[in-house]
């Protein structure tokens, strides 16, 4: 992308910095120009249109002989495997998790296995994260570029007028209700919301469930046993039931999605709701959220040995199309947008500048994709640049290393995630909705799947 905003401009050039590493075999310059198509969240604001083309222009600088096209692209499970069949992906694109080993194994995205190893850090991933995007021989097919830990997020402005501290926001499931229904009572907003549609339902109904100890699938080998229709769902799903109808605590929409929770929480209708703990983000760039408003804490968890916190992340693949000089070129871009600035103080200084130049969030918390210590080392790097709100996220980092994080199921998880949607659906819309029978249908279903595997 040869052309752009003046902001752009002058902050690339101001900048000064080297974002590029050209001491690995990935930095050699191709043979002839090539272009890459690279995803860019759509709905951007301005500012962050702004701060994405200054990091074009500063990677285009240092690689002049690679064109960088953006591609509006944001996963979603309703359109991706369209767009993926449909050839219709950009060059380099994200996936969550989930669905990283199932590409590798279908061969549906690039074997850039020997570009990523050749990076400087190509082997200090976290081993927890790097298992997503790892083929069975161990190759990273498919590069971990952010990691998160479920949070629960809650909007400090409805506590205040609920009368509720937000500097103390619930620390149980009982509290978490509580407070629930005093801001509906007292603000007329939903006190809590779910997500519940485009396999957002399963993937929250299943971050409920670890919190209360259970698990939606048993492994033994290969071999996995479905685990929806037990005592830990049951205590979440009656849960959600008695908010619903008998605090009358969850407002009036019940089929939300990630794009729709987001844009009701940031205009002040949500006063908690359990999403991604590096949220805020999305939320500030794309639904003007307002710095003011925002808190976040780590998720309740019931008092046993089994209880956790959902963890999952995103992982950069390259289109299985790709040749390979648009394989080496996205490559590059993955190591400039993506992970230099986690482990390289240069490249986290740059990219930090330039995002605080164009008013866009630095500093907000998030798990490692490599280990503690570079965490930690990298918040140093970028202190001056920070401006979100760290003191109203404490609740969350100070303790998010502290919990236990456990990975989201292995197998067939978006599917099993859709057969769970309509199960948290039928509980809010209908009141006298029979949640064991719900749970034993859904098992079976979850089963038959599994078993096709």
């Amino acid at each position: 992308m040869k052309s752009i905003t003046p902001i752009a401009l002058v902050v690339a050039l101001a900048a000064g910095l080297t974002a590029c590493s050209d001491d690995s075999p990935t930095a050699a310059a191709p043979d002839g120009p090539v272009t890459v198509k690279v995803a860019r969240d759509p709905g951007l604001d301005k500012d962050a249109i702004a701060a994405f083309d200054a990091r074009v222009a500063q990677f285009e600088k240092d690689n002049p002989m690679i064109d960088v096209v953006p591609q509006e692209y944001n996963w979603t499970a309703t359109t991706f495997t369209a767009q993926l069949a449909g050839g219709t992906l950009p060059d380099v694109f994200t996936v969550p998790f989930t669905d990283g080993r199932g590409l590798i194994e279908r061969k549906q995205i690039a074997d850039i296995s020997g570009q990523v190893e050749a990076l400087p850090y190509g082997k200090q991933f976290s081993e927890t994260v790097a298992k997503a995007g790892q083929a069975a021989d161990g190759k990273l097919w498919a590069v971990p570029i952010a990691a998160y830990g479920q949070a629960l997020h809650y909007n400090r402005t409805l506590f205040a007028q609920a009368g509720l501290n937000p500097d103390q926001p619930p620390a149980t499931w009982d509290e978490v209700r509580s407070a629930a229904k005093q801001i509906a009572e007292k603000t007329g907003n939903a006190g809590y919301a779910q997500l519940t549609t485009g396999n957002t339902g399963g993937w929250i109904l299943t971050t409920l469930d670890y919190a209360f100890g259970g698990r939606t699938e048993k492994l033994e080998g290969d071999t996995a046993t479905a685990e929806i229709d037990s005592p830990q769902m049951t205590e979440v799903l009656q849960r959600l039931k008695a908010m619903r109808w008998d605090d009358n605590s969850m407002g009036s929409n019940f089929l939300y999605d990630w794009a729709g929770i987001n844009q009701a929480f940031a205009a002040g209708q949500i006063g908690m709701y359990v999403s991604g703990g590096g949220n805020y983000g999305s939320l500030f760039t794309q639904n003007a959220l307002k710095p003011a408003d925002y808190g976040v804490t780590v998720i309740p968890l019931a008092d046993n040995a089994d209880a956790g916190v959902l963890g999952g992340g995103t992982l950069a693949t390259v289109s299985a199309k790709a040749d390979d000089s648009v394989k080496s070129a996205a490559v590059k871009w993955i190591d400039f947008f993506y992970l230099k600035k986690l482990a390289d103080k240069d490249a986290a200084v740059l990219d930090a500048k330039t995002k605080a130049a164009s008013k866009q969030p630095v500093g907000a918390p998030e798990l490692p994709v490599f280990d503690k210590a570079t965490y930690d080392k990298s918040l140093g790097w970028v202190a001056d640049y920070v401006n979100v709100p760290l003191a109203q996220m404490k609740p969350y980092t100070d303790k998010m290393f502290d919990q236990q994080l456990v990975n989201e199921p292995t197998k067939s998880t978006q599917e099993v995630y859709k057969i769970l949607d309509p199960v948290v659906q039928s509980v809010l819309t209908n009141k006298n909705a029979d949640i064991a029978d719900l749970l034993k249908k859904a098992d079976a279903e979850a089963q038959a799947l599994l078993d096709r595997k």
